[in-house]
């Protein structure tokens, strides 16, 4: 049986312009929709209906990603209860912006492990009855921050679905995810989102992922999201959907005193693009 051809989606991540911007940028690049934080000026510009209308007069998906803690590095004060009302009040704002998907970056790595058991039970029940798919990110310095613990914690919630982002479990564990390490196959069959990103074992972004010397994390990260996109279409998940993330932030290197990227940030995702619908993540490019 085919495999659909991926959904990719250009992230904001980094565009600081308006929708129009956005749209034009995806359109050049050929990708097939946007993903974006809920509080983007892209989307807050607007009503979202206004949002969701435009999108889909220009035949462009939406993926939206939810925050809760403040910021992308929770705040440790902010805790379970705060993080909950903020995701219910989140999935709310996203109604009216009808996204194909969301993505929640929620929870925190300080917390002990009972307190992000009840959390995660509570934000899985909130997840489950909003009107679009949800998944969490493997983001670092939150609940699913530890890929070695990841096996158990998803038989304490068979509900949970997940946006793979390995890139940050290689920062996390100072060595490369490979498709055969336990997370990793634990994983595999409640990925439903993949952020695109090239992590290696000091950092969660190689400067640029084509790269000579990116080749070793490239090709790990390439044959796991072959294995989460193998088990997506056999449990018949349908068009699976991935979003290229390299950013700023501190994850694109910059030369010392200048603050220049080494690289362009917007080719580096694009590429990424082109070579996904080129066909790299394809079941037989996998050996």
């Amino acid at each position: 049986m085919d495999r659909p051809e991926p959904l990719i989606c250009h992230s904001l991540w980094g565009h600081d312009g308006d929708l129009d911007g956005a749209i034009a940028r995806a359109r050049a690049l050929g990708f097939d929709g946007l993903e974006a934080n809920l509080d983007h000026g892209a989307l807050t510009a607007h009503e979202p209906r206004v949002v969701a209308d435009r999108l889909q007069q220009e035949g462009l998906a939406l993926i939206v990603e939810i925050v809760t803690g403040g910021d992308y590095v929770p705040a440790l004060d902010s805790g379970p209860d705060r993080q909950l009302a903020e995701l219910d009040t989140g999935l709310q704002r996203c109604q009216g912006l009808r996204p194909l998907h969301i993505t929640v970056i929620s929870g925190s790595d300080a917390w002990p492990r009972q307190q992000q058991d009840r959390f995660l039970e509570r934000a899985v029940a909130l997840a489950e009855a909003a009107t679009a798919p949800v998944s969490f990110e493997t983001h670092r310095s939150r609940c699913l921050f530890n890929p070695w613990t990841m096996p158990e914690l998803l038989e304490r919630h068979p509900g949970l679905r997940l946006t793979a982002d390995l890139s940050h479990w290689c920062c996390v564990s100072e060595r490369l995810m490979e498709p055969e390490l336990p997370p990793v196959q634990a994983m595999a069959d409640r990925v439903d989102h993949i952020h695109a990103r090239v992590g290696h074992a000091q950092g969660p972004s190689v400067a640029h992922p084509f790269a000579p010397e990116a080749a070793a994390a490239l090709a790990a990260h390439r044959r796991c999201w072959q294995l989460f996109l193998e088990r997506q279409q056999a449990r018949g998940h349908g068009r699976p959907t991935i979003t290229p993330e390299f950013g700023p932030d501190g994850y694109l290197p910059t030369l010392p005193f200048t603050a220049m990227p080494v690289a362009d940030l917007l080719g580096i995702n694009g590429a990424m693009a082109r070579w996904i619908r080129q066909g790299a993540l394809s079941s037989i490019s996998r050996a």
